[in-house]
């Protein structure tokens, strides 16, 4: 909600459309939070009964604020036109929670965009949105696209394509180690992958992980190493530790290495 609220008036400063059309609160809920009082100013904001924002709200326990917002995503061209270093993409994700929790993660991560393929599930969802814990308002996000378009608009501008795969047969931490010692030492042959370079991770579905066709469209596929008896990491914490290995390449000095 304050994410919300925030982001609606950092583009009414930049002379571009809110995001907010209405506010619904109760009495104790701005007794608790008086900040929201300002933050609503500008909205249509009204006070209501618990009771009512109960029967508006899809949670157990409302938190006594609701907001309703205007959908958020943006086009894939606004996004690559931006120069992104580093992109979350979404293939055939269909748990709201695993979504909302990876558009967390790339947040967090710093990452410059996230992308849901067409038959990824609806970031709108409720569960989803609660489960950014407002990350949602915080980067671009992109909604509906083709892998084999998306991959070939990120190529065509630089950008290497990695999918996250528990199969594949480049090692992360070794990537990392690799990428490590060739930035300490400025000599030896070429990585195989620069993880400082702008990239755009690939995450698949749940169950099923990417299919053979997304698999095909990456320049690489990364697995992340399980070193105990799990048979595998799932796709939030996945997708965490291969955004942070990127981010942690992008964000160090060219002479730094720890």
């Amino acid at each position: 909600m304050r994410e919300a609220l925030k982001l609606h008036h950092e583009r009414l400063a930049a002379g571009a459309p809110g995001i907010v059309t209405e506010v619904f609160a109760s009495e104790a809920c701005l007794d608790r939070f008086p900040e929201f009082e300002e933050l609503a100013e500008g909205t249509n904001a009204r006070l209501a009964t618990d009771e009512v924002l109960a029967a508006m709200a899809d949670t157990v326990n409302p938190q006594g604020i609701i907001a309703v917002c205007g959908f958020v995503d943006v086009a894939l061209e606004e996004v690559l036109d931006a120069g992104p270093r580093l992109i979350a993409v979404l293939c055939q994700v269909r748990d709201p929670g695993n979504a909302g929790t990876v558009l967390r993660a790339a947040d967090s991560a710093g990452a410059d965009a996230v992308v849901l393929t067409s038959s990824s599930v609806d970031i709108y969802n409720p569960k989803a949105v609660r489960s950014t814990a407002g990350s949602l308002f915080h980067l671009p996000v992109v909604l509906g696209a083709d892998p084999a378009e998306l991959v070939a608009a990120c190529k065509a501008r630089g950008i290497g394509v990695l999918a996250a795969d528990g199969y594949g047969p480049l090692n992360l931490d070794a990537l990392q180690d690799e990428n490590a010692r060739r930035r300490l030492t400025g000599a030896g042959p070429e990585s195989i992958y620069d993880l400082a370079a702008p990239t755009a991770w690939l995450f698949g579905n749940e169950a099923q992980g990417l299919s053979a066709d997304e698999l095909a469209l990456a320049d690489h596929r990364v697995a992340v190493p399980v070193y105990g008896a799990a048979e595998s990491l799932n796709l939030g914490t996945a997708a965490t530790v291969c955004l942070y290995a990127s981010a942690r390449s992008q964000h160090l000095p060219a002479d730094v290495t720890a």
